[in-house]
């Protein structure tokens, strides 16, 4: 069941960005990972059908929140937010917003870090919050990720 799930989300997917004629490189790649995200995130509620169910609304809203931003944000305004979140998850206070702003776009953002903890297998990780502003409206994402060997952090759910 979860490989057809999966199945699905990967063909739903491919089938939005094929129907992004329209769309720009930013906003169709937007879409493909806001679609991805929402089907994993989709994928850890319910069982059997509702299991289903939640992947595929997951993925649908992930790939209209994902595109949204994704058509809003330059390379130079994910590089700023990448760089504040690694402050943030690095050495940010919990519960305190580490913030970016691209002056020549005008895009703004936060990710605001919550207590890191240690896995079983001696892992650092911390949950967060990420919120970005475009155009005077907010997005708002929740994750975890935890700290690599490397020192760089990779956002597991």
């Amino acid at each position: 069941m979860r490989k057809f799930a999966i199945g699905a989300v990967a063909i739903l997917a491919l089938g939005l960005g094929a129907c992004a004629d329209s769309y720009g490189p930013k906003q169709t790649g937007g879409t493909l990972v806001g679609a991805g995200l929402g089907g994993l995130a989709g994928s850890q509620i319910g069982h059997g059908t509702g299991r289903l169910v939640a992947v595929g609304a997951g993925t649908l809203l992930g790939a209209l929140l994902g595109g949204e931003v994704g058509r809003s944000l330059d390379k130079s305004d994910q590089l700023y937010a990448e760089r504040a979140s690694h402050r943030a998850l690095e050495s940010g206070r919990s519960g305190q917003p580490v913030e970016w702003r691209n002056p020549d776009s005008g895009h703004a953002g936060w990710t605001t870090p919550q207590p890191a903890y240690q896995t079983q297998t001696g892992q650092y990780c911390r949950e967060f919050t990420q919120t970005v502003m475009i155009g005077g409206r907010q997005e708002q994402a929740y994750g975890t990720a935890c700290r690599q060997p490397d020192g760089t952090w990779k956002v597991v759910s």
